[in-house]
């Protein structure tokens, strides 16, 4: 790419002013300033949190990352907002259940390489969705197996071979958070726990569930904060994109 912009200067075919603003760094919005070379250094693009901005701030930021044929992901963003993205972009898609707003490509993806994001119950779902939503637009395919918690043990043994052959495992429960450790004695991949606030008052909020995940005897489980699924997703993607690496 710095190539090509410098032979197009060289050329006359670009100013020196257009090569420049090509090879900026970031993007300066005024209320924002867009890192457009996160790509480059992470791997991935810049997402945008989208709790605490207006509906405006997100279409400024969405609309310069689409710009620089960027993936476009909007995490925690009300129905009302994204609308409003959505009426000058009609191709973003919104999930109302994990509240994320997104555009990519199409690509082809392989089926048999893939990360299993796990859910305890129901009420859990709109962190899994968050998690699962996150890996799928970061490029990873995804397979779900939702309402598999402890209480009903057979349900999670009736996947089992599935969760088994998946390159890394997204695991989000809420109560007493025992999920993660009931699944990481099962597989040989990584698995990310995800808490959730889901339970009664002495689950105080999530802690309970996160404790006990951080506290786990099952050796490889990692853990993001409370209702972090983005997080949970995110991490799960860069695990994928190294199995990845490695199987070529």
């Amino acid at each position: 790419m710095l190539e090509d912009i410098l032979q197009q200067v060289q050329q006359g075919s670009l100013s020196v002013a257009e090569a420049k603003e090509r090879l900026a760094t970031f993007e300066n919005l005024g209320f924002a300033k867009v890192d457009h070379h996160r790509r480059k250094r992470q791997g991935f693009p810049e997402i945008i949190f989208g709790e605490g901005k207006t509906a405006e701030h997100i279409l400024s930021i969405s609309k310069a990352l689409r710009e620089k044929g960027e993936t476009v992901l909007v995490t925690r963003v009300s129905k009302e907002k994204a609308e409003l993205v959505q009426s000058v972009y009609p191709d973003f898609i919104y999930e109302e259940t994990a509240r994320m707003l997104y555009w990519k490509e199409a690509v082809e993806q392989q089926e048999d390489s893939y990360v299993a994001v796990l859910c305890a119950g129901t009420s859990d779902l709109p962190v899994a969705e968050e998690a699962a939503i996150t890996a799928e637009v970061l490029g990873c395919p995804v397979r779900r197996i939702y309402d598999v918690g402890v209480a009903g043990i057979h349900r999670l043994l009736s996947h089992l071979e599935e969760i088994q052959k998946a390159s890394v495992v997204v695991t989000v429960a809420g109560m007493e958070g025992a999920l993660p450790s009931v699944v990481g004695g099962l597989v040989s991949v990584p698995v990310i726990a995800v808490p959730t606030s889901i339970g009664y008052g002495a689950s105080f909020h999530g802690l309970s569930a996160l404790l006990t995940m951080l506290n786990s005897c099952a050796s490889g489980i990692s853990v993001v904060n409370i209702d972090n699924g983005f997080g949970g997703g995110y991490n799960a993607a860069l695990i994928y994109q190294l199995v990845q690496k490695g199987v070529r």
